[in-house]
């Protein structure tokens, strides 16, 4: 098998703002593994207030200590090659989620069955919701109204800025769409413990369906203290990388859900472990995204067809994209996300 990676900056049709961040492109490096005549693709978005993990990293695992830990394997040789890209190094989780994928893939592509079928999927629609990125209270509502007029019935609204604000524009995006739409917030981290109680409550009569990491990740007492006295479910996300990470929530009962995603995890084989896990211990769960392409998003989505989650998956994030930076693969269609009947992904090649 031969691995070469590709550098990609996707501008976004609108800046996507968030409590930790603003992005105008999505920065990824996308992995393409080959044996020969077929190719199988993976992505390892660059966030650096996520996951801390660059392109250039990110390239240098993949070619350096991924590489090598696959010499001498065979395209078919899924389980083992699986076991080596986990193992070859410390960390990294956003280049082995790639590796990961891109042999999923190629294996599916060299069966000719698309990758949610070879996960054992016949669904071939993913619902997702769509993000409202932080902006002040006017500006939200007109966004909303959009998105809603747009298809997408589950709306996340960015807040952990400031406490006071965000209730404000909360409460003015419900008033804009009406009872009907589903909203959940992200806070990304941005409150403290007390501001994320006072804010959850005074917004609990908007009816919220969760509330996504609403403080600092390594925080599991404080999110247990949240969780404890608000009535909305809390999920956790830049809490939960791996197995660790996971365990560790659920002893401190600092969540009600976990969202999963491959560039935190390391692939779609992590991915189901914590998805069983969770289940196996009362957690609901979603698959989410970083902000990266139809290659990333589509893994996920092909994850979420073979592993149903308790809500609404998170997979709004090639939506954002002005352009599609390759070819083929999944498609949106308001809040569903087609996935390709093509074997594999679908993906056929770069578009830029």
């Amino acid at each position: 098998m031969k691995l070469t990676t590709h550098r990609i900056s996707a501008p976004l049709h609108t800046p996507f703002v968030t409590a930790l961040r603003t992005a105008t492109h999505a920065e990824s490096l996308l992995v393409e593994v080959s044996d020969g005549s077929l190719s199988g693709w993976g992505e390892a978005p660059q966030v650096w207030k996520v996951t801390g993990e660059s392109l250039a990293g990110a390239q240098a695992c993949v070619e350096g200590p991924i590489a090598t830990a696959l010499e001498g394997l065979g395209p078919d040789d899924l389980t083992e090659a699986l076991r080596r890209v986990q193992n070859a190094t410390a960390g990294n989780f956003g280049a082995k989620g790639a590796v990961d994928v891109a042999l999923h893939d190629l294996v599916a592509r060299r069966l000719g069955v698309s990758l949610h079928g070879f996960l054992g999927s016949t669904v071939d629609t993913v619902q997702t919701d769509v993000t409202l990125s932080v902006g002040d209270a006017d500006a939200l509502a007109a966004a909303a109204k959009a998105r809603v007029a747009d298809g997408f019935g589950v709306l996340k609204v960015k807040v952990g800025t400031d406490a006071v604000a965000d209730v404000q524009r909360v409460r003015q995006v419900r008033e804009a769409i009406g009872p009907e739409p589903r909203l959940r917030l992200d806070a990304n981290q941005g409150w403290s413990r007390r501001d994320a109680v006072t804010a959850i409550r005074a917004l609990e009569d908007c009816d919220l369906e969760l509330v996504e990491q609403p403080v600092v990740a390594a925080d599991l007492e404080g999110m247990a203290w949240v969780t404890d006295r608000v009535n909305t479910p809390i999920l956790a996300d830049e809490s939960v990388y791996g197995v660790r990470d996971l365990v560790a929530v659920i002893r401190h009962g600092a969540a009600d859900m976990v969202n999963v995603k491959l560039a935190k995890c390391g692939g779609l084989a992590p991915a189901r472990t914590l998805l069983e896990l969770a289940r196996e211990h009362g957690l609901k769960t979603i698959v989410g995204s970083m902000m990266e392409s139809h290659v990333g998003v589509g893994a996920a989505a092909a994850l979420v067809a073979a592993y149903p989650t308790s809500a609404v998956n998170d997979l709004d994030a090639a939506w954002w994209l002005r352009d599609a930076p390759v070819t083929g693969g999944i498609r949106y269609d308001g809040d569903l996300i087609r996935l390709p009947f093509e074997a594999g992904l679908g993906v056929t090649g770069l578009s830029v």
